[in-house]
């Protein structure tokens, strides 16, 4: 991976969130540090939240229901708001399973009070005066989702995951943007192979990558 001079560089332990406002052609990096973590992700614009990450639009645009480099993320104005200009992850990221949250887990798994991605999101909108409302259907990073000829998706929905330690996906914000990450915990599928770790955020100026 190419090291560069960082605004920002965190750890996000598994199970934990992460928000920031990333300004216009400044790059937010997603690092998996040891392979096969499920990183979930909404962005919104960060001057007018009502306009946020819309799947539909972004899934149309690129034909293709995976993110990968060179994909736009567009708004449901049908607005850029961030480009991946690099992604080392074979095989593409999931775009229609959407979060994990305490209310599916016990649906899906039977397990009772186990929050998820969707409890993340809603403390990291709430720092910015967003709730429950504005959680849209998110990407999931470094996630599989197999769709078949007929329609139907693997019984587990998710499947191991295609990345290795190190991969990284870089996204360019077209904007201002809000992006909010949640660093999966789930263990009741293999979206992170059933042993939640951590990743690397890091959010770069422009000319750092020059």
């Amino acid at each position: 991976m190419q090291e560069l001079d960082s605004l920002t560089d965190e750890i996000v332990k598994p199970g934990e969130g992460w928000e920031k406002v990333i300004r216009p052609l400044q790059i937010l990096r997603i690092t998996d540090l040891e392979g096969q973590q499920g990183v979930d992700f909404l962005c919104y614009n960060a001057d007018n939240p009502q306009e946020r990450y819309h799947a539909p639009n972004t899934i149309k645009a690129a034909q293709s229901i995976h993110i990968a480099k060179g994909s736009v993320l567009y708004s449901d104005y049908a607005n850029p708001l961030m480009t991946v200009v690099e992604d080392t992850t074979p095989g593409g990221h999931d775009t229609i399973a959407g979060c994990c949250s305490s209310w599916s887990n016990e649906m899906l798994y039977g397990v009772p009070n186990a929050p998820g991605c969707r409890e993340n999101f809603l403390d990291a909108l709430s720092k910015h005066g967003l709730d429950w409302t504005d959680i849209v259907p998110n990407i999931n990073f470094f996630c599989s989702v197999p769709v078949h000829e007929d329609g139907s998706t693997e019984e587990s929905v998710f499947v191991d995951g295609n990345s290795v330690a190190g991969d990284y996906i870089d996204l360019r914000a077209e904007t201002n943007v809000l992006a909010v990450i949640s660093n999966c915990p789930q263990v009741n599928n293999p979206c992170n192979s059933g042993n939640p770790t951590q990743i690397r955020v890091q959010v770069f100026s422009p000319h750092s990558i020059d």
